[in-house]
C-alpha cells in the first residue's frame, strides 16, 4: 500500500459590518482573513477511516452529530467516487476558533473536500466544491446565507443583500484591523432569538435599528471606496452601538468594544452572531494596532489577529 498524503487548505472570514440586519434584507460586508486558516490533511492508512479535529478523535462512523456536516460530505464524495470507506486517515488542523463566526465549519468543509479530490485523484470545479461545502453547512446552520462559503472558496470581500447574487468587492484601505477572540462561544441562535423577539414585540423600534444598521453599511462601503479609514471606524463604532441595542452583544465584548475605542482605535463592534464570540477594531498604523491588540488581551480577549488591510484584502 503506497504512503499517499494528501492536503487541503481554506482561509477563515470576517462580517466587517452588516450581522443580523442582513436577514431582514439589509446589506453585509464580509472579508476574506488569511490570518486564520484550515488545514486538512489525508493519509493512507489501512483499516477503518479515522478522524482527528477540533472536537474528536476516533473512528469516523462514530463521530459526533455536532461534525454531522462533515462526515456527511466525506462520505457522499467517496461514495460518489465509487470507492470504498476504509484505508486512510484525516486530521484537521485550524487556528480558526471555531463557533466565533469566523467561517469555520465552511473553512473545514472547504479544505476537507480539497484534500478528498486530491486524495482520490478527481478534478475539482468550484461548482462541486460550493455544492458540498454548502451541503454541510445546510446540516450545520439550517438556512445559511452561503456567504461564507463564497468568501472563503473566492477569497474577495463581498457586497451581500439576502436573494441576490453576491458582489465581489475587492478594496484597498489604509488600515489594520484587529481581531480579538472573547473564548467565548458565539451564541447565534440564542441572538436571533432575541432580534426576532424585537421584531415581534416592538416592531417599529426594531425596523428602525435594521434600517439604520443598514444605512452604515452603506457608509462602509463608500468609506472604503474612498479609503477612509476614519470614516469606517466610526461606522462600525456607530453599528455596534445598534447591534447593542438589538440585544446580540454581552458584557466581554461591550468590554473590549470600549477598551479599544480607549486606546485610539477608530472604531469597533462585535462581528458575527454576537452573544459571545468575536469584536473586530480598526487602527491607523501597525504600531496602534499592536498597542491596542496588547490591551485587549489584558482586559480579556484569548487571542487576537492582526492583519493589514491595505495588502491582504489585494
Amino acid at each position: 500500500m503506497e504512503n499517499k498524503i494528501t492536503t487541503g487548505t481554506a482561509i477563515g472570514k470576517i462580517i466587517l459590518i452588516g450581522e443580523h440586519a442582513v436577514v431582514y434584507g439589509q446589506p453585509a460586508l464580509a472579508i476574506p482573513f488569511p490570518e486564520t486558516r484550515i488545514k486538512t490533511i489525508i493519509s493512507r492508512k489501512r483499516g477503518p477511516v479515522m478522524l482527528d479535529c477540533f472536537f474528536y478523535k476516533g473512528l469516523l462512523l462514530n463521530a459526533p452529530e455536532r461534525l454531522l456536516g462533515l462526515t456527511t460530505i466525506i462520505k457522499e464524495i467517496v461514495n460518489g467516487f465509487d470507492k470504498e470507506l476504509k484505508d486512510f486517515s484525516i486530521r484537521i488542523e485550524s487556528s480558526i476558533p471555531p463557533e466565533r463566526g469566523m467561517g469555520s465549519s465552511a473553512a473545514v468543509a472547504v479544505a476537507t473536500v480539497r484534500a478528498l479530490y486530491d486524495f482520490f485523484d478527481q478534478p475539482l470545479t468550484d461548482q462541486d466544491l460550493f455544492k458540498w461545502s454548502n451541503i454541510s453547512e445546510k446540516i450545520v446552520h439550517g438556512n445559511p446565507s452561503g456567504i461564507d462559503t463564497a468568501i472563503i472558496i473566492g477569497e474577495t470581500p463581498l457586497y451581500y443583500i439576502k436573494g441576490k447574487p453576491f458582489v465581489p468587492f475587492p478594496f484597498k484601505l489604509d488600515a489594520f484591523l484587529i481581531v480579538a477572540d472573547t473564548g467565548e462561544l458565539g451564541q447565534t441562535q440564542a441572538a436571533v432569538a432575541s432580534v426576532e423577539k424585537l421584531m415581534d414585540t416592538d416592531p417599529e423600534k426594531g425596523e428602525d435599528i435594521i434600517k439604520q444598521l443598514g444605512f452604515l453599511t452603506k457608509n462602509a462601503k463608500v468609506s472604503i471606496e474612498s479609503n477612509d479609514g476614519e470614516k469606517l471606524g466610526e461606522t462600525m463604532s456607530k453599528a455596534h452601538s445598534l447591534l447593542d441595542k438589538l440585544g446580540v452583544s454581552n458584557e466581554i465584548l461591550n468590554l473590549l468594544v470600549s477598551v479599544a475605542v480607549e486606546n485610539g482605535a477608530l472604531g469597533a463592534k462585535l462581528t458575527g452572531g454576537g452573544r459571545g464570540g468575536c469584536m473586530i477594531a480598526l487602527a491607523a498604523t501597525q504600531q496602534e494596532a499592536i498597542s491596542i491588540s496588547n490591551k485587549l488581551l489584558c482586559n480579556g480577549a484569548k487571542n487576537t489577529w492582526i492583519y493589514n488591510m491595505g495588502v491582504d484584502l489585494l
